[in-house]
């Protein structure tokens, strides 16, 4: 089987429907000289994140620091005033709410703490 000339993601070792057993069972032959990587993130610093005091989540100029590392990348900032129902942005919120939901629930000492950032972020996305 060819290599694809595409950067690894991860994507390969996932699996999925109508994947090829073989090529799941040797991936790791398969993938040699693969380096393991993702995207590049911005210094974490006031600039780009918020400090916890004041909530938490990535600044304008840290998605903007972001992208400029991972072309093609579609990151924004949270959506954090009012919208309109059934706008691109109440969807936007109404999913990253949801998911954050789950993590309440994954996380249960996070979702005690009033300060964590997993709390502040939702206060912030007004979850």
């Amino acid at each position: 089987m060819k290599m694809p000339n595409t950067k690894y993601t991860g994507s390969f070792i996932k699996g999925g429907p109508g994947e090829n057993q073989s090529y799941k069972k040797y991936y790791g032959k398969m993938l040699q000289g693969f380096k393991r990587g993702g995207d590049v993130m911005p210094k974490r610093n006031k600039k780009n994140f918020r400090p916890t005091e004041k909530g938490a989540g990535m600044t304008q100029a840290g998605v903007k620091a972001y992208r400029a590392a991972n072309p093609g990348s579609k990151l924004k900032t949270a959506v954090t005033g009012k919208v309109k129902k059934g706008s691109a942005a109440a969807k936007r919120r109404k999913s990253y709410c949801a998911r954050s939901a789950g993590q309440m629930k994954q996380f249960p000492k996070a979702a005690k703490d009033p300060n964590s950032r997993l709390r502040q972020a939702r206060r912030r996305w007004k979850c």
